[in-house]
């Protein structure tokens, strides 16, 4: 596409980003990521100084950790903490809901937690029925179902997780595609190299009961994206939310740069297969926000700051630095944007009436 033409995709309209008046360019593949709980403060601005601290952030060893994510700058702060975030999606694509600039994305929900905030990304719309993070089937068909029910995605849609309640929020055996939220990463071992991800998994403690490490779920995946090759991978990450709970902000960023780091390697995986090389989308949101201050662990119905939110992505053919946003962005906007790079848009909504439509629409 020429230059001229990808400059119209500006993002632009009063609940989305500025819009082009040409569709999206559509992608074959599409992989999906969220990292559970990562505040939009962090993503924006880094490592926040005040949460470098014995007591509101839980580090010992504040030198340390100021010195390997503080720097002077909010842009130097970020890149350092998220450097393929900032150094190639940004740049590459785009990166919405930064609050402190006025642009926020926020969620509809009202629960502020994570099965709700699920929920709504996935499917289009906020549901009063998701109330808890109880192990309830979603009655709700996300996007991901939708499209594994489409010939053309057929067996090429996968989801990975790092916390059981996924194949709930998913609706695993009514979706009849295959998710991963818990247990060993390779649910069919027929190889060595499958077994012993599979007893890698197993030597790891269980530290947090129902949500098992990032590293488990992040060599799952991308162990079923080189053996299956699904045109559709959804990659669900949870040690952001864990360590925030605890007051670890060292551990929190730590995973969150972790998390970064697995971004990386999923592109530069794709890169290097023909059948994805050119073709693939990455889309990247988070499920709730969190409070500010002392208050940064929680997120919640009590906590109203857990609204805000942020979402990002890059697709083919699509170059432009950070997008303005002109209005309100919601996290209901998310399930569509999935369908638009895959250019199904009309057909999703056309089929979930209730679903919001992707931040490209007019």
């Amino acid at each position: 596409m020429a230059r001229t033409r990808v400059l119209a995709l500006m993002f632009s309209c009063a609940a989305t980003v500025a819009t082009a008046q040409r569709p999206v360019p559509p992608a074959d593949r599409v992989i999906v990521v969220t990292m559970d709980g990562l505040r939009w403060q962090e993503v924006f601005a880094g490592a926040a100084r005040e949460l470098i601290s014995e007591k509101s952030g839980g580090v010992a060893d504040t030198t340390g950790l100021a010195r390997r994510f503080f720097r002077e700058t909010a842009e130097a702060r970020r890149e350092t903490l998220l450097p393929f975030l900032w150094g190639t999606i940004a740049r590459s694509g785009w990166i919405l809901g930064d609050s402190a600039a006025g642009r926020p994305v926020r969620l509809t929900n009202g629960k502020r937690f994570s099965y709700p905030g699920y929920n709504e990304l996935l499917t289009g719309s906020a549901d009063d029925r998701i109330d808890s993070n109880d192990k309830v089937p979603n009655p709700n068909i996300s996007v991901l179902e939708w499209l594994s029910h489409r010939p053309e995605f057929q067996d090429r849609v996968a989801a990975f997780g790092s916390w059981d309640v996924l194949p709930f929020i998913l609706n695993a055996p009514r979706s009849g595609f295959y998710v991963n939220g818990d247990g060993p990463p390779v649910t069919t071992p027929a190889t060595a190299a499958d077994w012993l991800l599979n007893d890698f998994a197993a030597d790891l403690p269980p530290y947090w009961g129902n949500v098992r490490f990032d590293a488990v779920t992040q060599q799952g995946a991308l162990h079923y994206l080189k053996t299956k090759k699904p045109r559709v991978l959804y990659v669900m990450l949870g040690d952001t939310d864990e360590w925030a709970h605890e007051r670890h902000y060292d551990l929190y960023l730590d995973a969150a740069h972790r998390g970064d780091r697995f971004l990386r390697t999923l592109w530069e995986t794709v890169q290097q297969m023909a059948e994805y090389r050119g073709r693939t989308a990455l889309l990247l949101a988070t499920d709730h926000g969190r409070g500010s201050g002392d208050d940064w662990t929680d997120h919640g119905r009590d906590v109203p700051a857990a609204e805000r939110i942020w979402m990002a992505g890059m697709m083919p053919g699509v170059r432009s630095q950070e997008s303005v946003v002109r209005g309100s962005l919601t996290q209901a906007h998310f399930a569509a944007t999935i369908a638009a790079v895959l250019g199904l848009e009309s057909e999703f909504r056309r089929d979930n009436p209730k679903a919001a439509p992707s931040v490209f629409h007019p």
